[in-house]
C-alpha cells in the first residue's frame, strides 16, 4: 500500500519510518497530511491498541490549483462542483489541495498512480484510478460523525471474541475495524454485555474460527434498551408522582415520543458500570503486556485461577446486571460458569483446547435472545404504525421459524430498526 510507512512490512510496498521522519523534519507541514493507521491486527493484539503504521491521507482533497479562464469566487455552485468532481481547482481556490504536500504526492504517484491506471473493469476501480491520490473510500461520513469526539469506540471486523475497545479519532482506520461515533463508557457497556454478544453470536457470520462483526446485522438490528413493557421507559416521578421533566409536553405519551433514541448511550448506571470494566480491563492489559484476544483467552479459561482475571469476571458481571436493568429484565440472573460452546468427542479430541466459555447457561441465555427478538419485532411494529419503514435484515432469509444457533426456534428473524445511530467504518484500502 503505498500510503503507508510501516518498520514491520515485509513485502517490500510500505515506505520505512525513517523516510517518515526525513519528510517531517524537511518540512514539517508533512505532519498535516500523515496520519496513524489502525487494523484490527492493534485493537486485538496491542494491550494499549497502539498504531505501528502511518498513512498520507489527502483525505477528499482535489489534486491541485490550475490556471482557469474564471476564478473561483466568480463561479456558481455548478461550476464548483464540477471542479471538485475532476480534482482540479482555479488557481484561487482556498481550499487545501493534495498539491500543497509535493513530497508526499510524489510518493503516491510513484507508488500507486500506475497500480490505479489498471483499475478498468468496472466504476468502482474506474473512480478510485481517476482519483488515484485518493484512499478507495474516503469515508467522510465517518469524520463529520466523530469530529469533536476525543475517542471512538471500535471492534476489530474479525476476532474470537466480541471485544470492544476505544481508540484516539484523529487516526485513519483500517477497513478491518468497525467504528461506533460514540464516546460513552454507556455505550461500551452496553456493546460489550453478554445481551448484545448474544445478539452477535446469533445474526453475525463465522471466518474460519473467529467471529464476524456484520454491522448491519449485528449493530443496526439490536434493540437497545430503552424501552421497557409497551415499548416505553418508566419515566422519573416527582414527589406528587406527577412526570418530572416533562412540563413543555402535553402529556407523558408526548415525553415519550421526544426522547432521544441514543438515551442508552449515556445512561448512568450504564455509564459507571462500563467505566468501572473498561478502566480496569486497560491496566490489566497495560500490566500483563498482554491485548484483547490473550486477555480473553484467559477470562474463558476454566483453569486460570488468577485474581485479575477472576475480578475482570466479576466487573463484567456487572456490566451485564446494568444492561438487563436498563432492559427492565430484573429476573435475569446473571451467574456464570464455564460450558462448552459445542459438544465435542472426547475420546478423540486429544490434548487441543477445549471451547470453553465463562458465560450464562444456555436456558439463560435463549431466555435473553428470546426477549430481544421480542423486543425487536414491538419496535418494528411501533415504527410500522408510525409510519416509518423499515427493512429486513440485509442478507438474512425470513422464514416463518429458523432454528437459532442456541438450539432455539425463533418465530421469525429480526427486522432491521433503523432509529438507532449506525455504526461507521472506512474502507481504507488502496
Amino acid at each position: 500500500m503505498g500510503f503507508t510507512f510501516d518498520d514491520t512490512d515485509r513485502k517490500g510496498v510500505a515506505s520505512p519510518l525513517a523516510e517518515m521522519h526525513r519528510l517531517t523534519d524537511a518540512d514539517p507541514r508533512n505532519t498535516e497530511a500523515i496520519f496513524p493507521y489502525i487494523g484490527g491486527e492493534e485493537v486485538n493484539t496491542s494491550p494499549t491498541h497502539a498504531h505501528h503504521r502511518y498513512v498520507i491521507n489527502f483525505c477528499d482533497y482535489p489534486l491541485h490549483r490550475e490556471p482557469s479562464p474564471k476564478s473561483w469566487l466568480d463561479m456558481d455552485k455548478h461550476e464548483r462542483e464540477e471542479c471538485l468532481r475532476t480534482g482540479r481547482v482555479p488557481d484561487d481556490y482556498p481550499d487545501p489541495v493534495a498539491a500543497d504536500w509535493p513530497a508526499l504526492l510524489t510518493i503516491v504517484e510513484q507508488q500507486v498512480k500506475l497500480e490505479r491506471s489498471k483499475l478498468t473493469r468496472n466504476a468502482i476501480g474506474r473512480k478510485r484510478a481517476e482519483f488515484w491520490w485518493r484512499y478507495g473510500a474516503t469515508a467522510m461520513e465517518l469524520y463529520s460523525a466523530i469530529l469533536g469526539l476525543d475517542r471512538v469506540l471500535v471492534i476489530s471486523r474479525y476476532g474470537q471474541n466480541a471485544a470492544f475497545a476505544f481508540l484516539p479519532a484523529g487516526a485513519v482506520y483500517s477497513d478491518s475495524v468497525v467504528v461506533f461515533p460514540f464516546d460513552t463508557d454507556a455505550a461500551f457497556c452496553t456493546l460489550q454485555s453478554r445481551p448484545h454478544e448474544i445478539w452477535v453470536r446469533f445474526l453475525g457470520s463465522s471466518m474460519k474460527d473467529d467471529l464476524r462483526y456484520t454491522p448491519s446485522d449485528c449493530f443496526e438490528t439490536f434493540p437497545f434498551p430503552g424501552h421497557v413493557a409497551g415499548g416505553a421507559v418508566a419515566p422519573p416521578r416527582n414527589p406528587s408522582g406527577g412526570v418530572q421533566g416533562i412540563d413543555e409536553f402535553a402529556s407523558e405519551d408526548d415525553w415519550q415520543a421526544q426522547r432521544r433514541p441514543d438515551d442508552w448511550a449515556s445512561n448512568p448506571a450504564l455509564e459507571a458500570a462500563g467505566r468501572a470494566y473498561h478502566e480496569f480491563r486497560a491496566a490489566l492489559m497495560v500490566r500483563n503486556d498482554e491485548g484483547l484476544t490473550k486477555t480473553y483467552n484467559r477470562f474463558h479459561d476454566p483453569y486460570e485461577d488468577d485474581r485479575e482475571i477472576a475480578r475482570l469476571r466479576e466487573l463484567h458481571a456487572a456490566m451485564d446486571r446494568a444492561v438487563l436493568d436498563a432492559y427492565g429484565w430484573t429476573d435475569i440472573p446473571t451467574d456464570c460458569d464455564f460450558f462448552l460452546d459445542y459438544e465435542i468427542d472426547e475420546a478423540t479430541w486429544g490434548r487441543k483446547k477445549k471451547p470453553y466459555s465463562y458465560r450464562w447457561p444456555d436456558t439463560v441465555r435463549d431466555e435473553v435472545l428470546a426477549r430481544l427478538l421480542a423486543l425487536n419485532a414491538e419496535r418494528a411494529a411501533e415504527e410500522a404504525r408510525a409510519g416509518k419503514t423499515s427493512r429486513s435484515t440485509r442478507g438474512k432469509s425470513t422464514p416463518d421459524a429458523t432454528p437459532s444457533r442456541y438450539g432455539q426456534t425463533p418465530a421469525s428473524r429480526p427486522t432491521l430498526m433503523a432509529a438507532e445511530p449506525k455504526p461507521l467504518w472506512p474502507a481504507s484500502d488502496d
